[in-house]
Order: C-alpha cells, then sequence, then structure tokens
C-alpha cells in the first residue's frame, strides 16, 4: 500500500492499516525507527479498554426473517 504526502507533510493511513492496528478518528500514533532503519507506527491507545459495546460492533447475528419481523408487528400468531 502507498500514499501521497501533501504540502503539509500529511499522509492518509491505508483503511486496511488503520483497521489492523485499531486506530480511528482521534487515535494517537507513535513513529518509531526500527534497528534495520525502518520506520514503525505504533498505536499508543492500543492499551485503552475498548468501549464495553466495541465487542458488539458488527454481530448482531443471523436475525429474525422478515415474516417473523411482519408477525410481530401485525401480532400474528
Amino acid at each position: 500500500m502507498s500514499t501521497t504526502v501533501t504540502a503539509k507533510g500529511q499522509v492518509t493511513i491505508p483503511k486496511a492499516v488503520r483497521d489492523l492496528l485499531g486506530i480511528g478518528p482521534g487515535s494517537r500514533v507513535d513513529f518509531r525507527r526500527a534497528a534495520d532503519g525502518s520506520v514503525v507506527l505504533v498505536p499508543l491507545d492500543a492499551d485503552k479498554q475498548p468501549s464495553r459495546f466495541a465487542k458488539f460492533r458488527g454481530h448482531a447475528g443471523k436475525g429474525m426473517s422478515t415474516d417473523e419481523i411482519m408477525a410481530l408487528t401485525r401480532d400474528d400468531d
């Protein structure tokens, strides 16, 4: 993955990298130089506890069918 540096020295971190590192708006990151000379992006919020609701994001399960929902809203038995 690659990105372009703006005139202000800013870059957009690709979504796949943000997802992998668990970083989002407001996240703090650190740039560290590795022994081989490469630069590594490290999230500083990694130790921070996620929201108690975060583990439920995107995991609603199979859910009810349309017919089941309609039966509930119509009070059909």
